[in-house]
């Protein structure tokens, strides 16, 4: 931990995320850190592909904190997508969205990309992790189950895959796990050090 100790007494770690799952990730490699959060239309340009995206929607939301950090604060943003047949599933709007989700994603591959931005006063640091999750053909019904006892609403592809549909329907995952739940601490571990 005393490189990760190193960088807290550097700086003042800043998350801009209000995703429990996030917050619950950083805190076992980031003992202490804050949380601020301002709202970004998350927009990008329709030529952007997969990682493209996730690096853009990052750097967005780091964007949003413009001429507001202290010298001593370093600010982690990140953005998460899951990409099927080259276009974004992103979170559903409602009940039928989340079904028609994971109808498509049922019995296929599909790759999770999350970007990642940290960000001090002088310095910027982007990148994303891809990772692929392989699904079993799932039924009307269990798809149904896990989207009415569940409500992923707040997640991209409508689930997440620590919770009921993770144990049943993911084969494998080839790649970081924690990625899939929205943040790479392995990879940022490595950043924050080299940071």
């Amino acid at each position: 931990m005393a490189d990760i100790k190193f960088i807290t007494d550097r700086y003042k770690v800043v998350l801009a995320s209000k995703s429990p799952r996030r917050q619950a990730l950083l805190k076992e490699i980031v003992p202490e850190f804050s949380i601020m959060l301002r709202d970004t239309a998350e927009t990008y340009p329709p030529t952007l592909v997969g990682g493209q995206i996730v690096e853009h929607l990052a750097m967005l939301k780091a964007s949003a904190f413009d001429g507001e950090l202290d010298d001593n604060q370093l600010l982690i943003t990140a953005d998460t997508i899951v990409w099927i047949d080259n276009m974004v599933l992103g979170k559903p709007k409602d009940r039928s969205e989340a079904i028609d989700m994971l109808k498509r994603l049922s019995g296929r591959r599909h790759t999770v990309y999350t970007g990642v931005c940290v960000k001090t006063t002088n310095k910027t640091k982007v990148f994303n992790v891809a990772t692929d999750v392989f699904f079993r053909q799932l039924d009307d019904s269990e798809i149904a189950y896990y989207v009415d006892n569940y409500k992923p609403f707040d997640k991209a592809g409508s689930y997440g895959v620590q919770e009921w549909i993770g144990y049943v329907g993911v084969e494998r995952i080839e790649g970081s796990y924690f990625n899939v739940m929205g943040l790479p601490v392995q990879r940022l571990y490595q950043e924050l050090k080299e940071f």
